[in-house]
């Protein structure tokens, strides 16, 4: 449902939506039901390994997590990776650290696999966790085998290659790319590290089977861990501009020289698809014959503006603030 235009459009004082409008949407729909087989072959895999990575979007550090990781994976020593570090809005990132410690996540650390920020962090961590991890049965073979996991979409790939620049000075080991689902089977042991001797095995991305709530499955698509369509790109970026405004981040109208914030998703995609020219003719009947009209490609300005988000050009952002704020000040603080 859109709200109208006509009082939400450019007025500095504009009242943003409180809320967006989420029933009757089939969740599941969105999320592809063959991830149980990625976590049974992850289960398969915990008696080879001595550690486990788990990987997630830093825009969404909290509730968008797959709680199964924690459940299934628990018994080994877990590192979590907060990448993506460079999208996020993490002014208040002790906060977040202490919000988490909170849920029993004692080891975290946040990244930037494309600029390989904070990624020698990790090596040293893993092999502190493994040396002081009881379950760790040392021998003569010393090596460190750790298992990649996490929700699709959010750098587990870039990872394992960033830890190879880093660390061996070679190139890519796993195929990465900008969609969920390029990773679909564990893979191979995939060197990472000489001193010590570190293996990394990379997994496809495994979503709750169940995900919590139609807002937390928009904040996962938004972060591209689904395929647009599955959701429907228009919906997602209406959804986006709610969050944006709601946020107070008005980057977009700047970038794309809209002369004021909107709030209603139709004007917006209209003044886009105009600007970047992504426009088309179509012949409508009258009664006095065809006419030509110029009309807006409006699925075309959805992709461009949800594109032009996730590369980080409309500011960072943190989806997941709001779970900050509902905390009580004792929980955070202490």
């Amino acid at each position: 449902m859109r709200l109208p235009a006509r009082s939400l459009c450019g007025a500095a004082g504009a009242a943003w939506r409180e809320s967006f409008p989420l029933g009757g949407r089939d969740v599941a729909r969105w999320f592809p039901g063959h991830m149980a087989k990625g976590l049974k072959k992850m289960q398969s895999s915990l008696k080879l390994v001595d550690c486990i990575i788990e990987v997630h979007d830093a825009r969404i550090s909290f509730g968008s997590r797959n709680p199964l990781f924690r459940e299934t994976l628990g018994l080994k020593p877990h590192l979590l990776v907060l990448n993506k570090m460079d999208l996020a809005d993490l002014k208040e990132q002790q906060k977040i650290v202490q919000h988490l410690e909170g849920e029993g996540l004692q080891n975290v650390i946040f990244t930037n696999c494309v600029k390989d920020e904070n990624i020698k962090k990790v090596i040293p961590m893993v092999t502190e966790l493994v040396g002081s991890s009881y379950r760790y049965h040392r021998g003569e073979n010393l090596e460190v085998c750790v298992l990649v996991v996490g929700v699709p979409n959010v750098g587990k790939s870039s990872l394992i290659n960033s830890l190879r620049r880093q660390h061996l000075r070679k190139g890519k080991a796993t195929r990465v790319g900008g969609e969920p689902g390029i990773t679909r089977a564990v893979m191979s042991r995939i060197q990472v590290c000489e001193r010590p001797l570190t293996f990394l095995l990379d997994t496809p991305g495994v979503l709750a089977p169940r995900i919590e709530s139609v807002e937390t499955g928009l904040k996962l698509a938004l972060c591209g861990t689904v395929l647009d369509h599955l959701v429907g790109e228009e919906m997602l970026a209406d959804y986006l501009l709610y969050t944006l405004n709601r946020h107070q981040l008005f980057g977009y109208t700047q970038f794309y020289g809209l002369g004021g914030a909107c709030d209603d998703i139709a004007s917006v995609l209209k003044r886009v698809a105009v600007k970047l020219g992504k426009t088309q003719k179509v012949k409508v009947l009258t009664g006095t014959g065809d006419v030509n009209v110029i009309q807006p490609n409006y699925a075309a300005a959805a992709r461009d503006f949800l594109r032009t988000f996730r590369s980080g050009l409309l500011g960072p952002v943190m989806l997941d603030r709001e779970v900050l704020q509902s905390t009580p000040p004792s929980q955070v603080d202490r």
